[in-house]
């Protein structure tokens, strides 16, 4: 959300409140927003307990018809996550029938192509690894956004898929080396 959404909305934000809370008790939920405060990339709408995905779709609907707010600007809204760390393993180094080494575009194409990764997003660009000097393997290092009860993660690991006419395997990793 931009600069200039975030200062209309916080000038009446406890108009805000009221109005989320009256969306809320017109659906019958339990939610009640507590209060809205301003962070660098947008708004946080803090609630009494967990909400829903229906909450959410109340609150988006709200803050997408308050006047003079640019729509085009709002991001869905959605629960907190945190970043999971996979691995994929068994992944050629060089690309199939070709001396070029893999690159990070090419395993988010494959990772939007293939359907295991349906609805997921990446947190940061791919990390690939040369598992030995003289080996033709390499590994990549992906972050994922994560739902708070690990579930996309869970999903995935010790999952295979093709990439090109060899297999690999996703596995659970502690943490990603900071590659450049």
């Amino acid at each position: 959300m931009g600069r200039t959404n975030v200062d209309k909305i916080m000038v009446l934000f406890s108009i805000h409140v009221i109005n989320i809370n009256r969306a809320f008790k017109n659906i019958k939920s339990n939610i009640m927003v507590d209060y809205i405060q301003p962070e660098a990339t947008g708004i946080t709408i803090i609630t009494n307990n967990i909400a829903s995905a229906a909450d959410l779709q109340v609150i988006e609907n709200y803050v997408k018809n308050i006047k003079n707010i640019t729509s085009e600007d709002i991001q869905a809204s959605r629960l907190p996550q945190s970043k999971s760390y996979l691995k994929i393993i068994e992944i050629l180094y060089l690309m199939e029938n070709t001396k070029i080494p893999i690159n990070s575009d090419f395993i988010e194409t494959v990772i939007k192509l293939s359907h295991i990764f349906n609805n997921l997003s990446l947190a940061f660009k791919p990390r690939i690894i040369k598992a030995l000097h003289k080996s033709d393997i390499a590994v990549v290092w992906i972050d994922i956004w994560n739902t708070q009860s690990d579930k996309n993660a869970k999903m995935l690991i010790n999952r295979c898929f093709n990439i090109g006419s060899h297999i690999t395997t996703i596995c659970r990793a502690n943490m990603n080396p900071r590659v450049p």
